[in-house]
């Protein structure tokens, strides 16, 4: 019996040679690089529909970033900000609080008495700053521009969440696709097998169909995995307008353990709460109605028709007072806002260290969960190996083969697959520590 199943063993392997590198194709080392599209499998899609990428070995992971902020929408929200820091800065280091106002009058008694008195007066206003208003101003806009550079941090750090996402999403879908193109060949290649043997009367026409119905079932899962690639490829050219994509985008972990004040996240709420702080004081200094004046001007008069000029030259002063019940709605306002920003903080606090933990706990179990896959991938390389000689020699049916092989395959696959979400989850915990690429 020994001496037939190693010639049915040996007649096997020249039959069905695809199956005789099997257990070494799955065998092979842990994924080193992240999946990148392959020319040729390009040109053997179930479905035409095609979103193509170029990988480029020269473009890393910090080019793609800077690329993709130069056309992120939040650009404009960050220019606007260096817009506001600038008009501030302007104000503050302007010497006069406000507009300057030139007031001209004329009178004369025509329409009474017309006995030719007349009077003409023309005045400068300037507006001036009150006390402490200026260096309030002048740190109002220094906040806005720390605010502004800081904003610019925490919209580069949520761009790379956005670009660690994509991409990693695209490396699972490709991984996916490989395991389903593999699937299929071997899917393909036992129902010939089994065909061949049904037309030499070895096995019965419902295993055909049985094969044939495997073979169509691994047909729609590749399709179905070419959908995903090109969901998550056009999802990646959509956020980076560009289908160039690095040859590898692997992170080193990152070594924090916590979330530092230095996360740009919490360096921008920090940036903010300073900024309203800073406009809580302006608001008490501050009003635009009510501001200080000092004015210059001359007037010119004369009181009978036959008489003399008489030129005047005038200077005065204006001191508002008694105007903060009027501006106590403003400065109410201002610290509701502030006060808003401090309760923004405290949350942000709680999200950081949730989002933190979850990140930390996704990769210890990532860890854990691809030590059972690879042992789980070789057991079941070796009973699908042991399970192909039992069917061989007719010691087992179809049925228990598929039931094996669609097991092992599963192992497989997803020992595959733990190895692209070991690297995902490093990046995510880069991205919750506030490292950027």
């Amino acid at each position: 019996m020994t001496a037939l199943r190693h010639i049915i063993w040996r007649l096997w392997l020249i039959s069905w040679p695809a199956s005789a590198c099997f257990a070494q194709e799955y065998s092979a080392q842990p994924l080193a690089t992240p999946p990148a599209a392959d020319i040729k499998t390009e040109q053997s899609l179930l479905v035409e529909h095609l979103d193509p990428v170029e990988v480029d070995p020269n473009f890393n992971l910090s080019q793609l970033l800077e690329q993709t902020l130069e056309k992120y929408p939040d650009r404009l929200i960050n220019e606007g900000l260096v817009q506001e820091a600038e008009a501030l800065k302007t104000r503050g280091d302007s010497w006069l609080a406000g507009s300057t106002a030139i007031a001209l009058d004329y009178a004369d008694d025509r329409v009474a008495s017309n006995n030719g008195s007349r009077e003409v007066s023309a005045n400068l206003e300037f507006t001036i700053w009150d006390w402490g208003q200026r260096s309030a101003a002048q740190n109002m806009a220094e906040q806005a521009r720390f605010f502004a550079g800081k904003q610019s941090k925490a919209v580069r750090l949520e761009v790379s969440r956005l670009l660690r996402e994509s991409l990693w999403d695209i490396a699972l879908a490709e991984s996916r696709l490989q395991q389903a193109r593999i699937n299929m060949d071997i899917s393909q290649q036992l129902f010939a097998k089994v065909q061949r043997r049904v037309e030499l009367g070895d096995l019965p026409r419902a295993d055909l169909l049985l094969a044939e119905s495997d073979h169509l079932q691994n047909r729609t899962i590749l399709t179905q995995a070419e959908a995903e690639v090109m969901h998550s490829r056009k999802s990646y050219s959509n956020l980076t307008r560009t289908t160039r994509i690095p040859a590898n985008y692997q992170e080193p972990l990152s070594t924090l353990q916590e979330v530092n004040q230095d996360h740009p996240l919490f360096e921008a709420i920090n940036a903010l709460v300073a900024k309203k702080q800073a406009a809580i004081e302006w608001a008490k200094t501050s009003d635009t109605i009510n501001q200080p004046k000092v004015y210059v001007g001359g007037k010119t008069s004369r009181d009978q028709r036959n008489s003399s000029d008489v030129q005047i030259a005038n200077v005065g002063v204006v001191i508002p007072f008694g105007h903060s019940t009027y501006d106590a709605p403003e400065i109410a306002l201002a610290n509701l806002e502030y006060q808003q920003v401090l309760a923004q903080r405290e949350h942000l606090q709680r999200l950081l260290d949730k989002g933190l933990h979850e990140a930390e706990h996704a990769l210890e179990v990532t860890q854990a969960e691809l030590k059972i896959a690879r042992q789980l991938k070789n057991i079941a390389e070796q009973h699908l190996k042991m399970m192909e000689i039992s069917f061989e020699a007719g010691e087992i049916n179809l049925l228990d083969l598929l039931k094996v092989q669609s097991r092992s395959l599963e192992a497989i696959r997803n020992a595959k697959e733990q190895e692209v979400k070991l690297q995902r989850n490093i990046a995510l915990y880069n991205q919750a520590v506030g490292v950027m690429p």
